[in-house]
């Protein structure tokens, strides 16, 4: 599988696959640069499980991370994981995926 750039450069998108909760600082850097609505923000409770955030709740929140919300969203672009400070993310290039 081949991609270009506009002007024809060769280019391989890597796409989010996912993103490791225990490293997730929630900051949501990456979701503010994704157009694309891949990632959204959630909550872990006291219990450990994912919640949706609701401001009547926060305070049972241990903790925010971002998850995915459309994986198959993703253009491979790589914006997410440059301006991740947690390097919490992984990608697969288009080429590993096709095969």
């Amino acid at each position: 599988m081949s991609f270009a750039t506009r002007d024809g450069r060769e280019w391989t998108p890597e796409y989010l696959v996912s993103i490791n909760n225990k490293k997730c600082i929630g900051c949501g850097r990456c979701f503010k640069v994704c157009g694309r609505d891949v990632m959204t923000l959630k909550g872990i409770n006291e219990e450990g499980e994912l919640v949706d955030l609701d401001n009547d709740e926060d305070d049972e929140i241990e903790k925010k991370i971002m998850v995915l919300n459309d994986q198959g969203a993703c253009i491979g672009c790589g914006a997410c994981a440059r301006v991740c400070p947690a390097d919490c993310q992984t990608h697969v290039s288009a080429a590993a995926k096709a095969a």
